[in-house]
């Protein structure tokens, strides 16, 4: 199922999930045992995030430096594939522009719609530590509305090169939003510009980047509607677990901690995993009390709080 059509048809609050795949070299078990962790909440969805390659330096014994490309965390399509076929709990597929060329989207869709899986959350994605070299006969995407674009072409049975008597498919196509706006744009105006962009390319829902005071969220909805953004707008959480995520977190995804979380948390440090699991579960409570129509975790493969989160508000 659709992504918008678990929104169309909910009677009670839903909450989706944002797992990782595991590091290079792990077992694929690890998905699986916190897939089932979360079975006891019922997830609408579980989201599965994409990783580009990217380029370390080695130094050999004779003391000349090698360059190697590798993929640190490969396998989301598998792992996908894994969770809706086994589980029988629809996925949806992070699709990268940076880092893969519109052939290789294209290879991936086929996969995807071959595995029944419908749902994709097209970003542009971090860029890569080394610039990836396309051969001649290949293109790139570079913006989440060019991969969108590609994505509902395909939708209309447009393919990169004419197919003859190729099927069209059926996409659900989600966003990125930024509450606290992206890192590289100069305000959230623009943002919020270059977000009307991807909902103009095709784009039929938004999930927010994690936050931690709900009027950025609310506040973000109000500017994307007047911006005339119709689509669902899905908030994004997380749960801080540490003091050092203090640090992190905004290091990584450039967002800001309320006053009064840091206040709280530098006085009592110990006790971080106690206030983030009230923060998050007030963050909850306000969140469905202004009617948004879904909760979205970041659960960064830890399941044991947010299953005792959600508990709670599901009959």
């Amino acid at each position: 199922m659709k992504v918008t059509e678990h929104l169309d048809r909910a009677k009670n609050p839903l909450f989706s999930y944002e797992i990782v795949p595991p590091p290079r070299g792990r077992s694929v078990q690890d998905i699986i045992d916190i897939v089932e962790a979360l079975g006891p909440v019922d997830p609408a969805w579980i989201d599965v995030t994409a990783h580009s390659s990217s380029a370390y330096y080695n130094e050999r014994d004779d003391g000349t430096i090698e360059r190697k490309i590798y993929k640190k965390r490969p396998g989301t399509i598998g792992i996908c594939g894994i969770i809706q076929n086994r589980f029988k709990i629809d996925t949806v597929v992070h699709l990268l522009c940076l880092g893969f060329s519109k052939e290789e989207t294209e290879d991936a869709l086929l996969e995807l719609n071959f595995l029944g899986i419908h749902n994709v959350l097209a970003l542009r994605g971090d860029g890569p530590n080394y610039k990836k070299e396309l051969s001649r006969n290949r293109s790139m995407n570079y913006h989440a509305s060019d991969l969108v674009e590609q994505i509902k072409d395909l939708n209309a049975g447009k393919f990169l090169e004419e197919v003859e008597g190729g099927s069209k498919f059926d996409f659900c196509v989600g966003v990125a939003g930024y509450p606290e706006k992206h890192f590289e744009a100069p305000n959230l105006k623009l943002d919020l510009i270059n977000l009307k962009r991807k909902v103009d390319a095709g784009a039929d829902y938004v999930v927010t980047q994690m936050f931690f005071d709900n009027k950025h969220y609310f506040d973000f909805v109000r500017l994307a509607r007047e911006q005339g953004i119709t689509i669902p707008i899905i908030p994004g959480i997380k749960v801080l677990k540490s003091a050092s995520q203090m640090v992190s977190v905004p290091k990584n995804f450039y967002i800001d901690f309320p006053d009064e979380l840091v206040e709280r948390i530098t006085n009592d440090p110990k006790n971080v995993a106690h206030i983030g699991k009230e923060w998050a579960t007030n963050q909850v409570q306000g969140l469905l009390e202004g009617g948004v129509p879904c909760v979205h975790f970041y659960i960064m493969n830890d399941t044991a709080t947010i299953v005792d989160i959600v508990k709670k508000y599901q009959k």
